[in-house]
């Protein structure tokens, strides 16, 4: 039988660093992505406009074509990337750095959206990718929409573990959630949306879905 993973019951943390350099750098207010990254989807939106003379209507249209993006890229990168463990020692510990933590812990509040000194460096490097592919005032307007889709992952998240919600679309998306914690690790990727695991057929059964699960455990 496989060892089960340990999962913290409580909402402790746990340090990950002895540098307390480093280690402050793992940990961010849930408001912080939304103080910094919504003055630069302004910026974005606004040199799409002013400067590169898109109107409305397109930069509009690229908003949702970014955010439509995003979603995908949510689901890519919690699968592949996030979930990837590298053989030996140096692997696992590079896992926990990035997402393993979360798993141990998950009512971690200060663990729960990503830190500026991860989600910095990985937009420059995906702005840089999409640079191959798109015109410098399309790619704004494009962009500013894959940040709004980012950002909506991030609080989304944040809510999932500590909103209780009593119906509706956020209390789907966090019961899917939640049996990704909780049941089975290797499905349910989707985070502020389940679309991409049915197009993968990384969803939960209805049998799962339906399946009760210890209400303490779904508050979480």
């Amino acid at each position: 039988m496989a060892k089960k993973h340990y999962v913290s019951n409580s909402s402790e943390s746990v340090r990950m660093f002895k540098s307390n350099f480093l280690e402050s750098l793992t940990k961010v207010h849930y408001a912080v992505p939304l103080l910094f990254w919504v003055p630069v989807i302004a910026y974005f939106i606004w040199r799409a406009n002013a400067i590169g003379e898109l109107g409305f209507g397109t930069i509009a249209l690229y908003l949702v074509y970014g955010l439509g993006f995003w979603t995908l890229a949510e689901y890519v990168l919690h699968r592949w990337v996030f979930h990837y463990e590298l053989p030996g020692k140096l692997g696992r510990r590079i896992h926990f750095i990035f997402h393993g933590v979360h798993h141990d812990y998950p009512k971690d509040r200060l663990r729960l959206v990503m830190p500026l000194s991860a989600s910095i460096p990985m937009a420059t490097i995906i702005y840089l990718i999409f640079s191959l592919f798109f015109s410098t005032y399309y790619l704004a307007a494009f962009f500013a929409g894959f940040l709004i889709g980012y950002l909506v992952y991030d609080e989304c998240h944040y809510a999932i573990h500590h909103a209780n919600f009593k119906s509706g679309f956020l209390k789907r998306i966090k019961d899917h959630h939640m049996l990704h914690h909780y049941a089975d690790p290797e499905k349910g990727f989707g985070v502020s949306s389940y679309f991409w695991d049915k197009i993968f057929g990384t969803t939960f059964s209805k049998k799962s879905e339906k399946r009760k699960v210890d209400n303490s455990t779904l508050q979480r």
